[in-house]
């Protein structure tokens, strides 16, 4: 057991850290980490007024406020406790014996026999602390100091842990991991990356250690209403990225037409088509593929999203084909009615009227143009932009000004260094300018040659990912195709 501490330490956060344990390296002993606080309780006379007492102290900063530790306790004496006597825990500097560290209000109590101040141990140990506070305690400082803290971030696909630990914390990998198994209840596997993405994949899949737990890779993810599952070793997918499949899903609109050029197993795809959007999503993986499918069946959009599974230079103008096609051949979703009105439909309803004949399906027609491409490939989606050649060639009608039509907006992601000002959003319209071979500048989207530019998350230190939204400029749309 660790070393009990008096109280002396005014320091809250000190007195509630946990024990240093240097043992040896990747090796994790739990009953290490108990430890006793010498503390100051507020014994309360009567337990009817407990409530009003422990209100009073806490106006006057003298209750124990600490998360996870409950700040109303059986008296220590255990007869007293038997009777249903209870304590209020007092902040470190409150000291039994020591009137002087008593604030007013406690004082007064004292003085009024409704309060007694009594010594209270209380007992931490492993399930207490942290996943934070157990490798500070575990991990040298310097360590810790050099690497900016401790390993703490890792990508959640369902119930695995997918690390990237740097160099330095492999020799604590297997303590790491069985730390953040213990401390997260949702995940049972914890693994780590061997290799970056896209060095020994096409498909941005990556070779990886198990660290703890079972090699199972078949997972369930929760994402924006829907519900993916795939099995993670084989496909892509990044959870630190929901929020920005939220922000383009919610720019699209029902009715539209969306091509999702490198869609993986759907986060994009599948949101947007249960809000009635169209979607043609395409992935090269060809296990991508097969999952994107199954979860457009399983979250029964497939009325809204059909899957590809081609090289997505290629596809870009074929969908933009295939959409003209459909909408050409009258092809619709079939809009039924929702979950109240079946219920007035059903034929043991109670609901008079029952006997109404149901309204016929809303058809909601494919529109003949798709009205945004989303390229979520950073590494490389900029230098598939020369395949926006010839989109629309020979199909100026279709848009402004013929029609109120307007040329599709494209989402691209990408990478680009951390740098001062705008210089990495002018980097990125520089790049973008080269593939489309068409001037671009930094401004706003809906403004024809400008592009604007938003930053997504940082990556590492010196690398952030961004999307770059732009229409495809006219000459670009109407060129002939090569």
């Amino acid at each position: 057991m660790a070393k009990e501490l008096s109280g002396d330490d005014d320091d809250m956060g000190s007195v509630l850290r946990p024990p240093v344990i240097r043992s040896a390296a990747g090796v994790l002993d739990r009953s290490l980490f108990k430890k006793t606080v010498n503390l100051a309780a507020a014994s309360v006379a009567d337990r009817k007024k407990i409530s009003a007492w422990r209100q009073k102290l806490q106006g006057d900063n003298a209750l124990l406020a600490v998360e996870r530790i409950q700040g109303v306790v059986p008296h220590p004496d255990q007869a007293l406790a038997s009777q249903g006597t209870k304590c209020l825990l007092l902040d470190p500097k409150i000291k039994v014996g020591v009137p002087e560290t008593w604030t007013p209000i406690l004082q007064e109590g004292v003085s009024s026999n409704e309060v007694g101040i009594v010594p209270y141990d209380l007992s931490l140990d492993y399930d207490y602390w942290s996943y934070e506070d157990v490798m500070k305690s575990v991990l040298p400082p310097n360590l810790r100091d050099e690497h900016d803290g401790i390993p703490s971030g890792f990508n959640q696909a369902g119930h695995v842990a997918h690390m990237n630990l740097k160099e330095a914390f492999l020799p604590y990998k297997k303590l790491i991991a069985e730390v953040l198994l213990d401390k997260n209840p949702s995940i049972k596997t914890v693994i780590n990356k061997v290799a970056d993405v896209g060095t020994e994949s096409e498909f941005r899949t990556f070779a990886y250690e198990v660290l703890a737990g079972p090699n199972d890779m078949n997972v369930e993810a929760r994402e924006n209403d829907c519900v993916f599952r795939f099995d993670y070793s084989k496909v892509y997918w990044n959870s630190k990225l929901e929020g920005e499949h939220r922000r383009l899903i919610n720019i699209f609109q029902p009715g539209e037409v969306v091509c999702d050029v490198m869609g993986g197993i759907g986060p994009f795809a599948v949101p947007a088509g249960k809000k009635g959007v169209f979607v043609w999503a395409n992935d090269y993986n060809p296990e991508s593929y097969r999952y994107l499918d199954e979860n457009i069946r399983r979250n029964k959009v497939g009325q809204y999203v059909r899957p590809f599974n081609q090289d997505g230079r290629t596809f870009i103008c074929e969908a933009a084909d295939l959409v003209y096609a459909a909408s050409a051949n009258k092809e619709y979703a079939a809009a039924g009615p929702n979950r109240r009105e079946k219920r007035r439909q059903h034929p043991n309803s109670s609901v008079a009227g029952n006997s109404v004949r149901p309204p016929e399906p809303e058809r909601k027609f494919i529109p003949p143009t798709i009205s945004h491409f989303v390229m979520n490939l950073p590494a490389s989606a900029i230098t598939f932009l020369p395949h926006f050649r010839g989109l629309y060639a020979g199909r100026e009608h279709l848009f402004a000004p013929h029609t109120d039509t307007k040329l599709p907006v494209v989402h691209v992601h990408c990478f680009a260094p951390k740098a001062d000002g705008d210089a990495s959003l002018i980097d990125v319209c520089e790049r973008i300018s080269a593939e489309l071979g068409v001037g671009m500048k930094l401004g706003e989207a809906e403004n024809t040659h400008e592009v604007s530019v938003l930053e997504v998350r940082n990556v590492a230190p010196n690398k952030r990912m961004f999307c770059a939204s732009f229409r495809v400029p006219p000459e670009v749309a109407f060129a002939a195709r090569s």
